[in-house]
């Protein structure tokens, strides 16, 4: 029986160490599925090459039937809910036949914060346990921000770190220098800035340049910045479980607090807002 291939859906970045990390994960994850008898392709919805167009077509060699999607995304935002399942709408009219069952996003997931803990002792390992400001991506859907904050708490619940905050560093509030200073005045002198994003890029490049500026301006606190997430065998067995996951159970977004579905305050024009695919610079083929 031929089962399912894995498509690995990320969202691009004109970063080429992202790139190459997307596609050294694709490689783990390809290891991994491989002995199982499972194809593996992954692609990007903008920025970057490959195209989604080109990984579903290598999958599909045509004779489409049936893939399973994982996005490689931390949390449930646009790209995650809208995005990737309108480009992979598109991808079943290039393809007649074809269907698409979705996994989850990546987290939140104990593994992804076991991760974190590691990212944050490799840096805070000589000398007394720091605190930790828990820096996410930010997002304009407060679902997928919530979820960065409920990572961070994760994270603090039964380790002795003496507090985890939160910050963003883009479309959402409380920036990195933000997040710094109330680490400061909840008393903090020793802070480790985690970076949630799994591979590198401008934004994490971004985290670590507005942290270095913060601790310049305060010259009394000790400041480290941890290493992303990254291509690593925890990430690709997280993956290759949400791929499991998708084709024996009924997986769905996060619905109960969903912008696409009930009017939360300052986002009621979102509701039934229809969704439509990225326009990948290498994709020439437009349906």
């Amino acid at each position: 029986m031929t089962r399912a291939p894995l498509l690995l859906a990320a969202h691009g970045t004109r970063d080429a160490a992202g790139v190459a990390a997307f596609r050294a994960l694709a490689g783990r994850v390809g290891d991994l599925a491989g002995r199982d008898g499972i194809r593996v392709a992954g692609g990007f919805i903008e920025l970057s090459e490959p195209p989604l167009r080109e990984a579903v077509s290598s999958l599909v060699n045509s004779h489409p039937a049936g893939l399973v999607a994982v996005p490689l995304m931390l949390s449930a935002a646009g790209h995650a809910k809208g995005d990737i399942p309108a480009a992979l709408a598109r991808e079943r009219t290039r393809h007649p036949g074809l269907t698409c069952t979705y996994g989850r996003p990546l987290g939140p997931h104990p593994g992804l914060v076991e991760l974190l803990a590691q990212r944050v002792d490799a840096e805070g390992a000589d000398g007394p346990a720091p605190s930790v400001l828990l820096v996410g991506r930010g997002s304009t859907d407060p679902d997928a921000n919530a979820d960065v904050v409920k990572t961070a708490r994760l994270l603090w619940e039964g380790r002795d770190y003496p507090l985890a905050e939160t910050a963003f560093v883009s479309l959402a509030r409380p920036g990195v220098a933000e997040g710094l200073e109330r680490c400061r005045l909840l008393g903090a002198r020793r802070i480790v800035v985690a970076r949630y994003f799994l591979f590198p890029g401008v934004l994490p490049d971004r985290v670590a340049e507005q942290a270095a500026g913060y601790a310049a301006a305060h010259p009394g606190l000790d400041i480290a910045v941890a290493g992303v997430l990254g291509d690593c065998d925890e990430i690709a067995a997280l993956v290759y479980e949400r791929y499991h996951e998708a084709l024996s159970g009924d997986i769905r977004m996060n619905c109960d607090m969903c912008v696409y579905r009930i009017a939360m305050p300052g986002f009621e024009r979102r509701v039934g807002e229809p969704q439509h695919p990225h326009d990948h610079p290498h994709d020439h083929v437009h349906l």
